[in-house]
């Protein structure tokens, strides 16, 4: 333990800030999870899914919780994953 008082401070700060980072990522995985379930379900709120993971992911890179160019890999898999299953999705003509 620190025996100076700024290093104390510090210690604590970074002990709230861990937590909060902690929780924000954990969201991630969950919206990003949430997301593929929904889209390989062909689930009809699957984009709303979508846009929820990706609004995630942009706040968590703009806080600096994740790199600026993780997110942007995230957020293209997610994408490439999304469009891939709407492709393959069988779709209904009207004749």
């Amino acid at each position: 333990m620190a025996n100076i008082r700024s290093q104390i401070k510090r210690n604590r700060q970074a002990a709230k800030r861990h937590a909060r980072n902690k929780a924000v990522r954990s969201e991630l995985r969950t919206r990003t999870k949430r997301a593929i379930a929904a889209v390989e379900s062909n689930d009809e709120l699957s984009a709303e899914a979508v846009r929820l993971a990706v609004k995630r992911i942009d706040k968590a890179a703009a806080k600096g919780i994740i790199h600026k160019n993780q997110a942007a890999n995230r957020k293209a898999r997610l994408m490439r994953r999304a469009a891939a299953s709407a492709a393959s999705a069988p779709t209904a003509t009207e004749d």
